[in-house]
């Protein structure tokens, strides 16, 4: 099995599509934490709503880019755009950040905040 954290995070309705989300990624894999939901600021400098974010950890067999994939289609059921500007609103992003105990998403780095949320739940990470 692998172990994996997946980011979590809104700014369209978030409060609905963070928990929508959450319901989906706990039927489907076996959760077994949650850090936190924190509010933060959007990066750059055109207006937008504050984000809400958190991060899961949970075991799959999948692999990588099959969990990709299914949190793709995840974020399409709950209605993300494909059209996506990075910075811009979205009702869900999902994203892998840890596996099996190796970062793999550089915002581990450069978000204080999913940093944060990741030590959470493995306060004992090297990176």
């Amino acid at each position: 099995m692998n172990r994996v954290i997946v980011g979590l995070g809104s700014n369209v309705e978030p409060d609905k599509n963070i928990q929508k989300a959450k319901e989906i990624l706990f039927q489907e894999y076996n959760v077994l934490a949650e850090s936190c939901l924190k509010t933060t600021k959007p990066i750059g400098t055109i207006p937008r709503a504050d984000f809400i974010n958190g991060v899961l950890l949970l075991e799959t067999s999948l692999e990588s880019e099959q969990l990709k994939t299914e949190l793709k289609e995840i974020e399409s059921r709950l209605g993300r755009s494909k059209e996506y500007d990075r910075s811009g609103p979205r009702t869900i992003d999902l994203d892998i950040v840890l596996w099996n105990g190796s970062i793999v998403d550089q915002d581990f780095y450069e978000r204080a905040y999913l940093k944060r949320s990741v030590l959470e739940l493995v306060p004992d990470l090297k990176y």
